[in-house]
């Protein structure tokens, strides 16, 4: 088969864009502009800055038709009612396009940022999730855990609202299971293919079909460039992204890959190596791209044409929503 014929995945690009730019909110509307005019999916993280949730939805609402997602939001500093109400904001002001992805994000920003407890993070995350889905679902919620509580008054969900899928930052086997047990599937970052393959798709999926839940979604996250200069490339990568060795549960997921850093699973080269290193990601088991572009101009144009042309020939999986 054609590197460049059919996908079976969404493909995405990811907004690596912050705050501290002068004219970020400009910035971010002309990188979600960029992709819609390419047919691409548009993905914002939750940084320290710009609040993911509140951008998209003046993205969704300013590109009628983009589909967005966030990769994802720190659930511990946001209570799950206020979760849900924001998310079925950006909902009803985008038209129905919203990835809701959501994680604990890492113990050092937990705690050293915000002072909250981390000691029991999977507790937390089954609490969460037993909150946050049935109030997108149903709108309406009554939950008294160890950690937290909720109580409607009032449907919140309004009446034909289109719930978000809810997509759960999970890597171990045990925020696995939650994801396929309570979520809609599952948003990656620094996972490489044949991890995805051998340990994020067979934990969750069997966990999802015991729950009796449609199939996950699997949405993949990894830098990419298409370059003359794959050496100079993953050297950037290297510079770029190196951050993530540092993060424990990251670090895990590459020791898995076996890859000495993220440079290792960045997906740099020509056209065609992209486009089948891309494939390797649908055969692997993702259903979807979260990929941020990097390099110089030239190679981020270039990175950008193949993307669009890949996504001209997607024919996506069914999905449970």
């Amino acid at each position: 088969m054609d590197c460049r014929s059919i996908l079976t995945m969404r493909i995405g690009i990811h907004s690596g864009l912050t705050g501290r730019a002068e004219n970020a909110i400009d910035d971010l509307l002309d990188s979600a502009r960029l992709a819609h005019e390419h047919g691409l999916d548009f993905w914002v993280p939750q940084l320290s800055d710009i609040d993911a949730l509140t951008a998209l939805a003046l993205v969704g609402r300013e590109l009628p038709g983009l589909r967005i997602g966030t990769a994802v939001v720190p659930t511990y500093p946001r209570h799950p009612m206020v979760m849900a109400m924001q998310a079925l904001t950006v909902q009803a002001a985008t038209g129905g396009h919203l990835s809701l992805g959501i994680g604990l994000s890492h113990q050092v920003v937990i705690e050293g940022a915000y002072g909250m407890d981390f000691s029991k993070p999977v507790r937390h995350m089954r609490e969460y999730l037993s909150i946050l889905v049935p109030l997108l679902n149903e709108g309406k919620v009554d939950f008294q855990g160890e950690e937290l509580t909720a109580r409607t008054f009032s449907p919140m969900k309004p009446a034909g609202a289109t719930p978000p899928p809810v997509l759960v930052a999970a890597l171990g086997s045990q925020m696995l299971d939650l994801a396929g047990r309570l979520a809609d599937g599952t948003v990656l970052w620094m996972v490489g293919p044949r991890t995805i393959a051998e340990h994020i798709v067979p934990r969750i999926t069997a966990s999802a079909t015991k729950a009796g839940r449609p199939a996950p979604q699997v949405v993949a996250g990894l830098p990419v460039s298409v370059t003359a200069d794959t050496g100079a490339a993953r050297e950037k990568a290297a510079a770029a992204f190196g951050f993530y060795n540092n993060l424990p549960s990251y670090r895990a997921m590459l020791d898995k890959e076996g890859a000495d850093g993220p440079a290792d699973v960045a997906i740099v080269g020509d056209e065609e190596t992209v486009a089948s290193q891309l494939h390797h990601l649908a055969a692997a088991g993702a259903t979807s791209l979260s990929l941020p572009i990097f390099g110089t101009p030239e190679e981020k144009a270039r990175t950008l044409r193949l993307l669009a042309e890949l996504a001209t020939q997607v024919s996506p999986p069914e999905t449970s929503r």
